[in-house]
């Protein structure tokens, strides 16, 4: 698959704090790449760089295989990246038709053009098969895993060809979370890189193609998600190369494994 999207050696500081350092990340066309690590890791701070909100201190970014600069939010949406936060960013006094097209209203002579705005939200809403009641209904009035998909499907107004979702299915229940990742599954269908900033691991395992994992500010470990287990990602984010789940793994397995203090054999209990 070719890159749309390649960051190389991306260092941020913040004063006395080091909040990434040399890292590098890319996504494909048509691929669901998860960026996952610990509270503190540099998960936000380089979505904020890729997405335009802070300029890195160093490295480069390479769009479709030309270096460019991204130094405001409207250079990334120019390219065709959009980022949808956590806090979703949606006007609960407004339908789905007037949030979806919040900032970039249809019309002309300052008169809004109610009707095509409507018939462009509902193909919008049918391609990536989410389910609402109406479009004129308001998103106060919709269930989580809604107002998610609503939230996604405004990024995708316009050209674009990556998609930054910053923890998607967080406090959201079963079937919500179901929905939401149906839709991120679409989105790859169509062709769109996905960036996935996710807590999550099942969620991760469920659409990811690839999972990148950041600790410390650093890469800690890129992995294809048909190649490595659980405990391994686990592992990386967490720095422990022998930790507690490892161990019971080894055992599980009949295999010995080196515990602290220099012996080897079979743990014991």
């Amino acid at each position: 698959m070719t890159n749309v999207l390649e960051l190389r050696g991306i260092s941020k500081r913040f004063g006395a704090v080091q909040a990434l350092t040399d890292v590098n990340l890319d996504v494909a066309a048509g691929e669901v790449v998860a960026l996952v690590g610990d509270n503190g890791a540099g998960k936000s701070t380089l979505i904020k760089v890729i997405s335009g909100v802070i300029t890195p201190d160093a490295g480069t970014i390479t769009w479709e295989g030309k270096v460019t600069n991204i130094t405001r939010p409207h250079d990334a949406q120019a390219l065709g990246i959009a980022t949808v936060f956590q806090d979703l960013a949606l006007c609960d006094n407004l339908d789905v038709v007037g949030n979806l097209f919040l900032g970039r209203e249809l019309g002309t002579g300052g008169v809004l053009d109610e009707i095509e705005m409507e018939k462009r939200s509902r193909e919008l809403l049918h391609t990536l098969s989410v389910k609402i009641p109406s479009v004129r209904i308001a998103i106060a009035s919709l269930s989580g895993g809604q107002r998610q998909s609503v939230a996604i499907a405004r990024a995708l107004l316009g050209q674009t060809k990556v998609v930054l979702l910053d923890e998607p299915t967080a406090a959201l229940g079963v079937e919500q979370t179901a929905q939401v990742l149906d839709l991120i599954e679409r989105l790859r269908e169509q062709g769109l890189g996905v960036i996935l900033i996710s807590h999550n691991l099942a969620d991760v395992r469920a659409v990811a193609d690839r999972v990148v994992v950041l600790r410390l500010g650093k890469n800690g470990g890129t992995f294809r998600i048909d190649e490595v287990t659980h405990e391994q990602i686990v592992a990386a984010i967490t720095g422990a190369q022998d930790n507690v789940v490892a161990r019971r793994k080894a055992r599980t397995e009949g295999r010995p494994q080196e515990r602290a203090g220099g012996t080897v054999g079979e743990a014991k209990v």
